[in-house]
């Protein structure tokens, strides 16, 4: 194949990937404000949640939950919230590194077949792996939510953490490590919900009026830590879902935009290369034509 025919079909091949990375990236952008939109929309409940159970927490004569009692830290229960596809940047290669940091005993459960991957190559204590859908609907995290809840229940771990890509931005995932059992400090907790960032913190959601619980406190609070618990996975799973749309959609960006600026590199030495088999056709021409 001469080079003129060989740049051809680079920037024939380079154009065809171009296309493909430009639909993903679409296809991403469509995605992640779907995720954006769930997050969001649950984030008053959460925040609602959070008060009810400080006000029931601080206006009762009540012992307490056994979700909000704490334990020595015997063993760790690590959720980790991962992806299932790859070609989304560096997003788990950075949670990956956040689950290196993490010694001691502890047993995982996972959400994504990247993080299962690497949990088990890594010979990590992998007692349970669990999937969800892009649209991420809250009977799929149900399954989840009760299996950590009955490990935490029966004393088989003494903490409940997630590792997961907190969504900030498009451009920006931050990977947390988040403890959410046993429930200790609720401001922390409203905090990595990302909420509003125009909230009032706990202290200020007090409420000097005198609180009627019906049908009673200590019935209210039976329920209370477990809704709160499961809302906040669910946010965290939301969130981990828009981190991963939002960074595969920059990946893809940035492989579109590297992937033009290749054609026009091979264009320009296309040119250049059929501009010098030009100039040699008719060197070669002439010097025919002389030696006549």
């Amino acid at each position: 194949m001469s080079k003129i025919a060989h740049i051809k079909h680079r920037i024939r091949s380079v154009k065809n990937t171009r296309q493909i990375t430009k639909a993903m990236e679409l296809v991403a952008s469509s995605k992640m404000k779907r995720a954006q939109d769930r997050a969001i929309a649950g984030r008053d409940y959460a925040l609602l949640l959070a008060r009810l159970l400080h006000i029931a927490t601080t206006h009762a004569e009540i012992p307490n939950h056994p979700l909000m009692e704490k334990r020595e830290v015997k063993r760790r229960g690590i959720l980790v919230l991962s992806t299932d596809k790859g070609l989304c940047g560096p997003l788990n290669a950075n949670l990956f590194r956040e689950i290196n940091k993490i010694k001691g005993e502890a047993d995982f459960v996972s959400v994504g077949r990247k993080a299962k991957q690497y949990l088990s190559r890594t010979g990590r204590n992998l007692v349970a792996d669990f999937s969800v859908s892009d649209r991420v609907a809250f009977g799929e995290v149900r399954p989840i939510i009760e299996h950590m809840l009955e490990q935490y229940r029966s004393g088989r771990i003494d903490t409940l953490e997630v590792v997961f890509p907190r969504f900030i931005n498009t451009l920006i995932q931050k990977t947390l490590t988040v403890r959410v059992l046993p429930i200790l400090d609720l401001q922390e907790m409203i905090d990595t919900l990302d909420l509003k960032k125009d909230h009032k913190h706990v202290e200020d959601l007090e409420d000097n009026r005198e609180i009627k619980f019906e049908p009673s406190a200590p019935e209210i609070l039976e329920k209370l830590p477990d809704l709160f618990i499961k809302e906040q996975l669910y946010q965290f799973i939301v969130s981990a879902k828009a981190s991963e749309h939002s960074a595969r959609r920059v990946a893809m960006k940035n492989a579109s935009d590297n992937a033009s600026k290749l054609v026009d590199s091979l264009i320009l030495k296309y040119n250049k290369a059929r501009q010098a088999a030009i100039t040699q056709e008719i060197v070669e021409i002439s010097a025919a034509a002389a030696s006549d």
